[in-house]
């Protein structure tokens, strides 16, 4: 079985070859994203494994398919990145890496908020510049907030329990109630309601046709004013010149990203000594009150692990049975294929 990484980088060369000593399968890892251009580096291999900012829509799905790739692995959960119809109907099997660890991207979720609200990163370097002054670094007690959850999965039932235990009202929202989120005590209402009584809102569903922009100026205006906004879902959930202005009229008091809508040409990248050339993420940087990682959320051991020990058993499943159970299907994610 010979499988070609894109967007490959050392945590994922690690990782792989450590889960790889079971399976035994020929790697070949690649930095290039996957791309149209790019996708010809895949002939000849049986599986392409990629990741959230690699590119397959239908041509690449296309390319892939005429060089005898029969497996798309994903080594993560969302797949608005993949033509999933045109996979289906070439016969390439998709998979998918589905819950890896909700915990790790929770618990980050809660670092942007505890680091926005009490400025960590300016007191960090303030004391490091032997300024001891306390001045601008006055925040709030999360205790009894009203914390706004939207999308109630694994990751988001886990940041209520998060929230519950700062003995906060939870408020929640998503398509399909989570029985398990209603017994951790949080209440659901409609987005209007979750967004005009929220202190802290936090986003933790896929993006879809429906959730792309869902935070525009209708939702920012009514919102609280001073809102502060969590997204460690996916950087399209937000409209970025919206929040600009949410930001410059004060309206958003805090915004912590650990995703950006264009960040496919920024993230997983040592730009240091290049000039960035996306207007609105430079805009957003001069904001004292935006924190930005870049797409770490997931990142720790626990979930790194889980993910390569899951992609390569998925893969070990479609070969041994010619199914998986984090097989992505048409029928399956879009219900009579018609939406």
């Amino acid at each position: 079985m010979r499988i070609v990484f894109f967007s490959s980088k050392k945590w994922v060369v690690d990782a792989f070859q450590a889960a790889n000593a079971t399976h035994g399968y020929e790697f070949n890892h690649l930095e290039a994203r996957l791309t149209r251009d790019t996708a010809s580096l895949a002939d000849g291999y049986d599986v392409v494994c990629v990741f959230v900012n690699d590119i397959v829509n239908e041509s690449v799905i296309d390319r892939l398919v005429k060089g005898g790739v029969n497996t798309l692995a994903l080594r993560c959960s969302g797949f608005n990145n993949v033509a999933l119809r045109r996979a289906e109907e070439l016969g390439l099997d998709v998979v998918r890496v589905p819950a890896y660890s909700p915990y790790a991207v929770a618990e980050h979720a809660l670092g942007l908020m505890l680091a926005l609200n009490r400025k960590f990163y300016r007191a960090y370097n303030r004391v490091r510049d032997g300024n001891f002054s306390l001045d601008g670094l006055l925040g709030f007690d999360i205790h009894k907030k009203t914390v706004g959850v939207i999308g109630t999965g694994k990751i988001g039932l886990n940041l209520i329990r998060v929230m519950r235990g700062f003995d906060c009202r939870v408020l929640a929202y998503d398509k399909f109630e989570n029985p398990e989120a209603l017994e951790a005590g949080a209440e659901y209402v409609g987005l209007e309601e979750l967004y005009a009584s929220s202190d802290i809102i936090s986003l933790h569903c896929p993006l879809t046709h429906e959730t792309y922009h869902m935070i525009n100026d209708y939702a920012i205006q009514a919102m609280k004013p001073g809102v502060m906004i969590i997204n460690t879902s996916r950087g399209p959930l937000i409209n970025t010149g919206a929040v600009i202005e949410g930001l410059k009229t004060g309206q958003i008091g805090y915004l912590g990203l650990d995703v950006y809508e264009e960040e496919a040409d920024l993230f997983f990248e040592d730009l240091s000594d290049q000039v960035i050339q996306d207007d609105q993420f430079v805009r957003l940087q001069t904001f004292p009150n935006v924190l930005i990682t870049s797409h770490q959320a997931f990142f720790t051991q626990e979930a790194v692990q889980n993910i390569a020990e899951t992609t390569l058993q998925n893969v070990k499943d479609l070969v041994e049975t010619g199914t998986s159970v984090n097989m992505l299907k048409v029928e399956d994610v879009y219900g009579n294929g018609r939406k």
